[in-house]
């Protein structure tokens, strides 16, 4: 059942995409900048110091996580096979973000190659014009600023953010299905939603998002690795593992730095380097090795991470199909 699950979910992400209106983690955006608002409310008047602030943003995380993911986990608790299956889908579905990460990530990818073409023919003014485009398009998916960044620095930055968000978009909630149904991967989503609005380390969130980022580092340790693992199956082993291994350490994130390494040695190409986040460069650690990211290197990321994929779905089938064999042998003892 978990197996027919998640393939419909995929199905179901790729036949659909995310939902153009009425997205519920759109909802629960709304309802956590409501929460938001009142804590702080509560916590400036109350002259709270930056542990009190860590302690509200707990707070906080517990209000919105914890008693939806019971409530929803009950509702959609049914006895009914075809219920739990029909159910189970349509909630992967909507956690999991594979289709939209793609088309974001060639809504990049085409103006880059266009410039390019435009390049070979001398066309400065076109070949501009879709840079600027490529730029503005890659805004939508990476929170650093993007307006000084050139052909390189835009396919560098893309191909990062498809590697590293298909852990948390697609891989992640997969793993959480997988090992605790409805339940895990709402808890997920909810959580990795929370850091997305709240683990920030500049003055608003340094303290108030503490708690939501680190409990997002938690649940996404051990999905990291496992994608990791999948990039180097993948992809180049030797060098993916190579870069893994003596990178991912130099790393602030502790789940990003193995998911880029690995992936960036999986593709053959150098990641990291200076970066500009709110007016200021920040240097990051080179990941991977080999040739600078070009546009090319986009889509053979998103390939990098379909295949990593479908590993995922033939390895949950064979851990299925032991257990019912297992099942079957033990059975007998009983009758």
């Amino acid at each position: 059942m978990i197996l027919l699950t998640i393939v419909l979910a995929l199905l179901l992400d790729q036949l659909l995409g995310e939902p153009k209106r009425f997205h519920p983690l759109v909802g629960f955006g709304r309802l956590t900048h409501w929460v938001e608002q009142y804590i702080r409310k509560y916590a400036v008047n109350s002259g709270t110091s930056d542990t009190g602030y860590r302690f509200v943003g707990g707070l906080g995380w517990i209000v919105l996580v914890l008693p939806l993911t019971a409530v929803i986990g009950w509702i959609l608790n049914v006895e009914s096979q075809f219920l739990e299956l029909l159910f189970g889908s349509i909630i992967l579905y909507l956690c999991i973000g594979g289709r939209s990460l793609a088309e974001h990530a060639r809504a990049v990818a085409m103006p880059l190659s266009r410039s390019n073409i435009e390049d070979s023919q001398n066309d400065i003014e076109g070949s501009q014009n879709n840079i600027d485009s490529a730029r503005k398009q890659l805004s939508r998916i990476v929170s650093r600023d993007t307006a000084a960044l050139d052909k390189n620095g835009i396919a560098k930055a893309t191909v990062e953010s498809v590697l590293e968000n298909a852990s948390d978009a697609i891989l992640a909630p997969i793993f959480w299905f997988a090992i605790a149904g409805i339940p895990g991967v709402l808890l997920y989503r909810f959580s990795n939603t929370l850091d997305a609005m709240w683990g920030y380390k500049n003055q608003r969130y340094r303290y108030f998002g503490w708690a939501a980022a680190r409990i997002d580092d938690v649940l996404n340790w051990l999905p990291a690795r496992c994608c990791a693992l999948s990039y180097a199956i993948t992809g180049s082993w030797k060098l993916s593992m190579s870069c893994w291994q003596q990178q991912a350490q130099h790393c602030e994130s502790p789940n990003a730095g193995p998911v880029m390494a690995s992936g960036a040695g999986a593709l053959g190409v150098c990641l990291g380097g200076s970066a500009r986040y709110d007016g200021l460069d920040v240097i990051r650690p080179k990941l991977g090795e080999g040739r600078l990211a070009g546009c090319e290197d986009i889509d053979a990321a998103l390939d990098l991470v379909w295949r990593a994929t479908i590993l995922w779905v033939g390895v949950i089938a064979i851990a299925q199909l032991c257990y019912m064999v297992q099942l079957s042998c033990i059975a007998p003892v009983f009758w």
